[in-house]
């Protein structure tokens, strides 16, 4: 997902309770993406990123009319991985290494843009006729420096091969990294845990533990209420929690929740518009790049592109 770099809806940070497992509380702030809604959680002034996770973007839900979907255009990453997963709906994934992937939900995709990739999203032809319904998240995980450039690749992981299991009365699926004793088949290249949590019920989930020195960790709340230190929370909201605490999150009913986490990186991260490095350079010579055409074309989707913005 392409982002637009306008400052007007920075997601708004509140403190959590000193004495509580919440350090810091995000809400969403809304934006507009090629035409498309979405919640912009990170980064947010006063919290850039969590463990490696340097952006997260709620999508949806929405219904697009008959005959309009999706259309992210082509646009370029480098020096991160991108990574989509779906509640509802299908997106077409292309990119410049001859990538073509639909993904529905309960599936992964994970492009490394390492070095540099372009690509592009829309709705599926079959989605659009009858109008799209689309709920889902993405999210940009930062490579450790001496993995900012290697070769681009692009994986999709079918909901099957993701490990799913049962906790406490909740429903668990792994997205990425390990967690619980479990561990999903997605290469990662630092530390890290991505899951769903889903209630059904009234139950009670301890987080995952820290297993990394420095660890930071966080629960997004996508659907529902769910209740932690005492407080309870709406959806649209990311904790995030004190480190070394021992976070356990309740819901009275149906939720749906996303934990992630994992060990800081080796230094901090720029981010300007779809670029995110170690390095300002890094990032100005990649503006340069894609303002002269040397990311290369997307295989059946290389008429338009999103320019590089002005500022």
């Amino acid at each position: 997902m392409s982002v637009k770099t306008d400052t007007a809806a920075t997601p708004a940070t509140e403190a959590g309770d000193a004495a509580g497992p919440v350090e810091q509380v995000l809400h969403a702030a809304e934006r507009e993406v090629d035409g498309f809604r979405v919640g912009r959680v990170l980064p947010a002034i006063g919290r850039r990123m969590l463990g490696p996770f340097a952006f997260f973007d709620h999508m949806g839900p929405a219904t697009l009319p008959a005959g309009r979907g999706l259309d992210v255009r082509p646009h370029p990453h480098i020096n991160l991985a991108t990574v989509t997963y779906l509640f509802e709906g299908a997106i077409t994934h292309r990119d410049t290494l001859g990538s073509v992937q639909v993904i529905r939900p309960g599936d992964i995709n994970w492009m490394t843009a390492g070095r540099g990739i372009a690509h592009s999203e829309r709705s599926p032809p079959a989605e659009r006729l009858a109008g799209p319904h689309l709920h889902g998240i993405q999210l940009w995980v930062a490579l450790p420096t001496a993995h900012e450039e290697v070769e681009p690749e692009f994986h999709h992981h079918p909901g099957a091969t993701l490990p799913a299991f049962d906790r406490a009365g909740v429903h668990l699926r792994l997205l990425a990294g390990s967690a619980y004793g479990q561990r999903a088949p997605v290469h990662v290249f630092s530390p890290m845990f991505y899951l769903e949590a889903l209630w059904s019920l009234p139950a009670t989930l301890d987080l995952p533990a820290s297993g990394e020195p420095g660890e930071e960790r966080g629960a997004y709340v996508a659907e529902g209420t769910v209740s932690c230190g005492g407080t309870s929370y709406q959806a649209g909201t990311l904790l995030v929690f004190t480190p070394g605490s021992s976070p356990v999150l309740h819901a009275d009913g149906p939720a749906r929740v996303l934990l992630l986490g994992g060990a800081p990186l080796d230094g901090p991260r720029f981010i300007w518009w779809n670029f995110v490095s170690s390095s300002r350079e890094r990032i100005d010579g990649a503006k340069a790049d894609w303002r002269e055409g040397r990311f290369g074309k997307i295989p059946g989707d290389d008429v338009e592109f999103i320019p590089l913005p002005a500022k």
